[in-house]
């Protein structure tokens, strides 16, 4: 998958939420992912299909992983 471009104003421009869970879940693991952000669907029989589920319907907690995954995106060149 090529990455996608850099967009001065949404640092999410292009990556998908499933891209997202999966790139947490590869780098930290399901169990991280629950201690870090306490929802159901990290915590119990985690899977990627349940967390877009849960994910798409409750804004707060989407806010807190793409939050997550910015903060941790290299800083753009200069």
């Amino acid at each position: 998958m090529p990455s996608p471009t850099h967009h001065p104003r949404d640092p999410l421009h292009g990556i998908t939420l499933e891209h997202i869970i999966n790139q947490l879940v590869a780098r930290h693991g399901w169990e991280e992912m629950g201690r870090r952000i306490p929802i159901r669907c990290f915590l119990f029989d985690p899977t990627v299909k349940s967390s877009l589920t849960f994910l798409r319907k409750t804004p707060w907690a989407r806010k807190k992983v793409e939050d997550w995954f910015i903060g941790e995106l290299p800083l753009p060149d200069r």
